[in-house]
């Protein structure tokens, strides 16, 4: 799959989720206003969240599928590690978010503030919530990983901390509804339970981005494989002073391979071209690969 194939449908994925979040957010802001309710008004809000990480990805995307130019040598792929770390950044402020509330909300209820009860139109909005988003994760996770985006995957489980809120959301409107004002408290409790698990999302997204942008190196796996594919070239004894990093979906590799020193000129040449050639071949012809060649001595 080409570049532009990619971004085009990374660039759909969002806008469908685009459209989504926008009609369930006026959807459930409504229905937290006419039903009166605290919570599912605060669900609405957090959804509009969405739209701050549906325009990163759509900005991020376009530009992270551009060639490299005088000022990009290394091509535009760490605008989507950028990307990806904004939106585990925007999770991580969302989650904080709810937890705050959460404990604040228990508070309240601990002094003697009684929570209004709210109507069945806040906990069918929260049903068609929980419905509608995890249909939208699970679809935008399938595109992320078809497409190998990260910033996509990373935007499916913003949709998927929807799901999450809502179901805390669904718990205290169900429970204020039917078991009395004394269960009430049941929102903030799940809101909590339900911030942890965002907060955690975050950081599992964070992380690898985090790790990109310092160029950490390739893990291990990834390194043995390398060495499998440089080893296999005919014409190569050994190899040395293997730096690896990722630049956004592309690998990037840096080698010394030893040759045997009576080769000619094009030969050592031809032998650095078909490391490069097994390198692009097994993880994809985005793969920036530089070669330098050494003449391999006894001794060594």
């Amino acid at each position: 799959m080409d570049a532009k194939e990619r971004a085009r449908r990374a660039k759909k994925v969002t806008w469908v989720g685009f459209f989504v979040n926008l009609i369930l957010s006026a959807g459930k802001i409504v229905a937290g206003i006419v039903g009166r309710s605290g919570a599912m008004l605060a669900d609405g809000i957090h959804s509009l969240s969405d739209f701050i990480t549906d325009m990163i990805v759509l900005v991020f995307i376009g530009v992270s599928g551009k060639a490299s130019d005088d000022t990009h040598q290394y091509g535009h792929g760490k605008f989507e590690t950028f990307a990806t770390m904004l939106i585990s950044l925007a999770l991580l402020v969302v989650g904080g978010g709810i937890l705050y509330s959460g404990f604040h909300k228990i508070y309240l209820s601990i002094t003697g503030v009684v929570i209004d009860k709210p109507g069945m139109i806040a906990l069918v909005a929260a049903v068609v919530s929980i419905v509608t988003k995890e249909v939208l994760f699970q679809y935008t996770v399938r595109e992320g990983k078809a497409i190998n985006s990260q910033a996509v995957v990373a935007n499916g489980w913003h949709h998927r901390s929807d799901v999450f809120s809502s179901v805390g959301t669904m718990l205290g409107i169900a429970g204020a509804i039917y078991l009395g004002e004394e269960w009430r408290v049941l929102d903030p409790m799940a809101s909590i339970v339900v911030s942890i698990l965002i907060i955690k999302v975050a950081f599992d997204l964070g992380r690898p981005s985090v790790d990109e942008l310092l160029e950490k190196a390739l893990p291990e796996e990834v390194e043995q494989e390398i060495t499998a594919c440089i080893t296999a070239v005919e014409g190569v004894k050994t190899f040395h002073r293997l730096k690896t990093r990722k630049n956004g979906m592309s690998y990037v590799i840096d080698v010394h391979v030893k040759i045997d020193p009576e080769v000619s000129f094009v030969k050592s040449h031809d032998i650095a071209t078909e490391v490069e050639k097994a390198l692009r071949q097994r993880f994809g012809e985005t793969t920036q690969v530089s070669v330098h060649t050494e003449p391999y001595l006894l001794k060594e």
